[in-house]
């Protein structure tokens, strides 16, 4: 492997002082830009406008929101920049970067809200010691697993009365042996004492390291630039929200970008909906000999590959980072995971709400809130912020090929994104914060015909002057599509 090379937010112009409000989100943004290795004068293409206004909440969302929206757009302006020498104007709103935070929320499909993502069971419980746990069990497999490990129906009320007879910690740690979702709600100072957090206090908010040789590469394959990705293909192994994201996002600059699953996986047809937008879909069995062959034969042509399964998961299938990098020199891969890729639970399973909780980020919600149960951040705001920035991230790492060669790993977690957030300081009176109403969203979503019917979704945030953001194509149920790429004459 190669000498690598990072950048790191360790020690930059984050502080964390009482409850001030310490960094807003244009200085965010420049020291996102910054850790990137950003050119600096490229921070002048960008405005953003609409920052006093947060969602309600004792944290900083709206900060996230913006920087991580406005680094991935002024990525995108920058590279096409380099592809064609021309400066563009970035306009990226505050407001509307919270609307795409939950964005989840506005789908509607021929007018109506799609099902229900949650189980019943999804959610917090008190637990025997009075300490509080929550599960998740929106999947159906993750749900048969927790009552199998409480030995109790699917009804709510037993599901209560069965964790009442435990002692939440031992819950916690029984749930997660057995592969299963769940977090014991701790305080901000427990977390911080937790074997966990020390492993990745000593990582970045985000890591764009050198793991291989390979001659640099024009971005896009040589294909014109009409856009700032065109010509870049990109493979997306993930589901539910924050790797989706990342695919979305690039999908929304001109990628080709081809989204695999497998039928045996389970999926939340809202998510694939709203994150699928701008996606081809194919599904590949990585079980399947065969199948998996024809995986490597797209990794072979593809430029980025974004996945989000526990770390060490695809190696078992000869996917490994430095497997993949040997079989296409210049890959750029993407690996998000929950907790980070070090310490005791880096194959801990986990999703946005569950890093909250453990974490301390839903039991200082429920305090400020006076809640008698944890609370929750107005939106799931560590993944998309960790979706963005995954994007951002593999950008930037295109750039770095194009002019350095070599191949490139872009490493992001949830719980790295909960400790920037956290290290913003707090928002007095956080939770007075207007809402955001129908009517205020209302001229930020796009209507789109799809299979799946009259899609209704909140439209890109970013404003480009000569490359306005789109989606070329609506969302599709999965594995649509033939596991190939298209040639250029072909979008």
């Amino acid at each position: 492997m190669a000498a690598t090379s990072g950048y790191d937010c360790r020690g930059s112009v984050f502080r964390h002082v009482g409850s001030e409000r310490l960094m807003d989100a244009n200085a965010a943004l420049t020291s996102l830009w910054s850790m990137a290795g950003g050119a600096p004068d490229a921070l002048d293409m960008l405005h953003m406008t609409d920052l006093a206004r947060p969602l309600p909440s004792v944290f900083p969302v709206d900060v996230i929101a913006a920087a991580s929206i406005a680094a991935q757009a002024l990525a995108a302006a920058q590279l096409w920049r380099e592809r064609t020498g021309r400066r563009q104007r970035v306009e990226v709103s505050g407001r509307r970067a919270l609307a795409m935070f939950r964005s989840e929320r506005y789908l509607r499909v021929d007018g109506r809200s799609p099902a229900e993502l949650r189980s019943p069971i999804t959610g917090y419980f008190r637990a025997g010691d009075e300490r509080w746990i929550q599960l998740h069990a929106n999947f159906p497999h993750h749900l048969a697993g927790i009552l199998r490990v409480l030995q109790c129906d699917g009804e709510r009320a037993s599901v209560a009365r069965a964790i009442a007879r435990w002692q939440a910690g031992e819950l916690d740690r029984r749930l997660a042996d057995a592969g299963l979702c769940a977090a014991l709600v701790r305080t901000p100072d427990e977390w911080r004492a937790h074997p966990q957090a020390a492993a990745i206090a000593s990582l970045p908010l985000f890591e764009i390291i050198r793991i291989g040789d390979a001659p640099p590469e024009p971005i896009g394959r040589g294909v014109a630039a009409r856009r700032p990705l065109s010509g870049v293909r990109m493979l997306d192994l993930s589901r539910v929200i924050a790797a989706p994201v990342a695919g979305r996002t690039f999908a929304q600059h001109g990628a080709q970008v081809l989204a695999v699953g497998a039928a045996h996986l389970p999926n939340l047809l809202p998510l694939v909906i709203d994150n699928g937008r701008g996606k081809r879909s194919a599904q590949l069995d990585l079980r399947a000999p065969r199948e998996r062959d024809l995986l490597l034969d797209l990794v072979r042509d593809a430029d980025v590959f974004l996945q989000a399964y526990r770390p060490g998961a695809l190696a078992a299938f000869g996917l490994s980072p430095e497997a993949l990098c040997a079989l296409r020199p210049g890959l750029v891969q993407v690996t998000l995971s929950a907790y980070g890729h070090l310490g005791p639970w880096a194959r801990r399973r986990g999703f946005d709400s569950l890093v909250q909780s453990a974490t301390g980020i839903a039991w200082q919600e429920g305090q400020a809130a006076g809640l008698a149960q944890p609370g929750r951040l107005p939106c799931q705001a560590l993944d998309h912020a960790t979706g963005f920035l995954a994007a951002f991230g593999a950008m930037m790492a295109l750039r770095r090929r194009e002019r350095e060669g070599g191949s490139w790993l872009v490493r992001v977690s949830l719980a790295q994104t909960g400790r920037w957030l956290q290290s913003l300081g707090l928002v007095q009176n956080g939770l007075a914060a207007p809402e955001l109403g129908d009517d205020e969203v209302a001229p930020w979503l796009q209507t789109v015909d799809s299979p799946f019917g009259l899609v209704r979704a909140v439209a890109p945030v970013e404003r480009m002057s000569l490359t306005p953001p789109r989606f070329d194509t609506p969302p599709v149920p999965l594995g649509t599509h033939a596991p190939a790429w298209l040639d250029a004459s072909e979008r």
